[in-house]
């Protein structure tokens, strides 16, 4: 295993160390416990949003925390849930007055430990509620969780409760905008190579050359099923066809088409994707009103794509439109 680390036991401090400091301005990371939130804190009087779960999916969740977005982020080690602990500190350190969002990513540990830590602070008189994301259209069930995975959609929901927070709303107000984009998103991924995770030292499962693994989580698990290796209109359109399969889009719908890297995809593949994926929702009858393209819910160096649509109304276009300046997401 060739890693640029020096002890993969400390890959998410050490990591985190660097993105504190490297982001100094927009966020101040804090150790024993991990956690990571705004510079400055939440606005006074402001709804927090809070999200968080197993690291080596960066950017997310910590390079989403700042204005407009997450007011908190909790990382837990490679792949493994953040603990109650970490999650009720992250919680306390973002309440502003208002009361705190979490955003859950549909896998048991990250469902029950952030449960835990909502039911502690709320014994300290912090209002919490939650939201559960599970876009991953792949499979029902899998070794990590029950019902649908959270994968890239989960973006879009940390977007638009940020941006809801930011101009003012409610609590209630906010949870339900998030509940309404976390219905609207689907995704589907599929992997070229397995990643390897730091202190296991071996790749997560084997793919032989002329294998693609379709329907991937973000965790190196399996997919839905294997096939031979093809060009990218093939595999892009068992991609888009099993959203498509999944989500109701009426005629002339408008959308978000995401295009996600999982670590180890050079942006000019990406764009690739994205323009047959593009070209597929518009011969459905969508219309494509909001694109985003990069690498920003990973599994570490995973050669792979998922294709994220969002089906927008005026409401989840101006949230989506609102500012946000954060590490990895800015306009």
């Amino acid at each position: 295993m060739k890693k640029l680390l020096d002890d993969p036991s400390q890959a998410v401090t050490d990591s985190l160390r660097g993105f504190g400091l490297a982001h100094a301005d927009q966020v101040s990371v804090h150790h024993e416990p991990n956690y990571v939130v705004r510079a400055g804190g939440t606005p006074p009087g402001q709804v927090a949003v809070v999200s968080g779960g197993g690291s080596g999916h960066e950017p997310l969740h910590a390079g989403f925390v700042g204005a407009g977005m997450l007011d908190a982020a909790v990382p837990g080690e490679v792949f493994t849930s953040p603990t109650p602990d970490q999650v009720l500190a992250a919680v306390q350190a973002a309440d502003a007055g208002a009361g705190v969002l979490l955003i859950v990513k549909n896998y048991t540990g990250d469902v029950l430990n952030f449960e835990t830590a909502a039911e502690l602070a709320e014994a300290e008189d912090v209002e919490t509620t939650s939201v559960l994301v599970n876009d991953d259209v792949a499979v029902e069930d899998s070794l990590y969780t029950a019902g649908r995975r959270g994968v890239a959609g989960t973006l879009f929901v940390e977007k638009v409760a940020g941006a809801a927070a930011a101009r003012g709303d409610s609590l209630a107000q906010v949870t339900a905008l998030a509940e309404r984009a976390a219905s609207a998103v689907r995704s589907m991924g599929v992997a070229l190579t397995a990643c390897t995770v730091p202190h296991v030292g071996k790749p997560s499962f084997d793919l032989g050359e002329d294998e693609v693994e379709i329907g991937i989580g973000i965790h190196g698990e399996p997919g839905r099923h294997r096939v031979t290796a093809s060009g990218a209109s093939d595999i892009t359109r068992r991609l888009v066809d099993s959203v498509l399969d999944d989500i109701e889009l009426a005629e002339g719908a408008r959308v978000l088409l995401f295009v996600n890297g999982m670590g180890g995809t050079p942006a000019s593949e990406l764009y690739v994707v994205y323009g047959i994926a593009r070209q597929m929702l518009v011969d459905h009858g969508a219309q494509v009103e909001r694109s985003l393209v990069g690498s920003y819910v990973t599994s570490l160096e995973m050669q792979g794509v998922s294709v994220t649509v969002a089906v927008l109304d005026d409401e989840l276009i101006e949230l989506w439109d609102a500012p946000v300046r954060t590490p990895a997401l800015t306009w």
